[in-house]
């Protein structure tokens, strides 16, 4: 049988996993990301929960086909409800919005709080879930970000920051503007996060150029006009975070 390929939004989040660690993978689809990860002898054992029947039994039927049973369990789960403590080492959640991700965290903090990391790959309301990561007492310790088909995924690996002693002050939350775009994309230069950045930007101008002709009171134009201008500036200084340290 030939090896599970991965998307590469999917291959950058196996790929952060701590290898010999007990992956749980909530929200896991149909399961290819736990089977790769015990296939390439990442991973253990893998704990593959979905709160859906159907790619759950898709997933049991994947495993199962690969005689994976004995190292790959796939468990009904509504977020980690149905996740005991110290089952898994490293936590995989990803293909979700941000939102829904946060509320999956916050439920149950003292499950949350026992794994060791967190692979996270939150589709929506980034800005928002990396502040809400750092009022929380985490670190982002690894991140990265995949263009594929035309669309971008940022993903990152957290842990406690108590147990960084760099961190003069884990509880110091980020400016905005390094909650929105990512504290190791810019600090390292990502070339994905650049392409994003001038894709943002360049759609900033055609929204102000539209508002130019829109049917809108001058006040709500006003407004907006202005919203989007702070907007294309922040994008424009994330630019040059990136672009100055590179000449």
């Amino acid at each position: 049988m030939k090896p599970v390929v991965l998307s590469r939004r999917l291959q950058a989040v196996a790929d952060m996993v701590t290898r010999a660690n007990r992956v749980c993978d909530v929200g896991c689809d149909h399961g290819f990301v736990s089977i790769y990860l015990v296939e390439q002898g990442i991973s253990p054992k893998v704990l593959a929960m979905d709160v859906r029947k159907g790619p759950l039994s898709a997933a049991a039927e994947h495993v199962a086909e690969r005689g994976l049973g004995s190292q790959i369990e796939t468990r009904l789960s509504d977020g980690l409800h149905n996740y005991d403590i110290g089952e898994a080492d490293t936590l995989i959640c990803a293909g979700m919005g941000g939102r829904l991700m946060m509320r999956i965290l916050s439920e149950d903090w003292d499950k949350t709080g026992s794994f060791q990391e967190m692979i996270l790959q939150p589709q929506s309301d980034i800005e928002s879930f990396r502040r809400f990561l750092y009022e929380q007492g985490y670190h982002i310790a690894e991140e990265n970000m995949i263009e594929e088909d035309g669309k971008f995924y940022p993903m990152m690996r957290v842990v406690k920051a108590d147990a960084l002693q760099e961190l003069s002050d884990p509880a110091k939350v980020p400016d905005p503007l390094v909650c929105r775009y990512g504290p190791l994309l810019l600090k390292e230069q990502s070339q994905v996060l650049l392409s994003f950045l001038k894709r943002e930007e360049r759609i900033y101008g055609e929204i102000l150029e539209s508002l130019r002709t829109q049917g809108l009171s001058e006040e709500k134009r006003q407004a907006r006009f202005a919203q989007v201008e702070r907007l294309m500036e922040e994008c424009r200084i994330a630019i040059a975070m990136i672009v100055n340290k590179e000449s």
